[in-house]
């Protein structure tokens, strides 16, 4: 009986997860007339960075109790990404009980940014 609820805990949270990254795919473009193959794939390489920062702050907050900045999630080994992917930088801002991962484009065009925070909802500006 315990390996079927173990099971079945693992599927639903398994499901769950399926769920969040399905609602966090969803397309971001660059700006109107500007969406090149590679943007296109650099935006989406971005939000995937993102959602992986996220994910390392969710990590950091169980095993040390409190969000890090985005320099402790790389030496403590939590993710394992750069700091940047041209055309954009990456930050991440700490307070008592929240994080918001940004990523900042250094050049024209769109979007300037994107963020997430603890709610793992990526949000775009223009």
């Amino acid at each position: 009986m315990g390996r079927v609820l173990g099971f079945l805990g693992t599927v639903i949270t398994m499901a769950i997860g399926m769920y969040i990254y399905s609602q966090q795919v969803k397309t971001i473009t660059p700006g109107a007339g500007s969406g090149t193959p590679q943007e296109f794939a650099t935006i989406a390489g971005v939000k995937n960075d993102l959602i992986s920062i996220a994910n390392a702050e969710r990590g950091a907050l169980a095993s040390d109790g409190k969000y890090v900045s985005l320099d402790e999630l790389i030496s403590g080994h939590y993710i394992n990404i750069s700091t940047e992917r041209p055309p954009y930088i990456y930050a991440v801002e700490v307070n008592s009980g929240s994080f918001r991962a940004t990523a900042t484009r250094t050049t024209k065009g769109a979007p300037a940014q994107l963020w997430i925070t603890d709610s793992m909802q990526v949000q775009a500006s223009d």
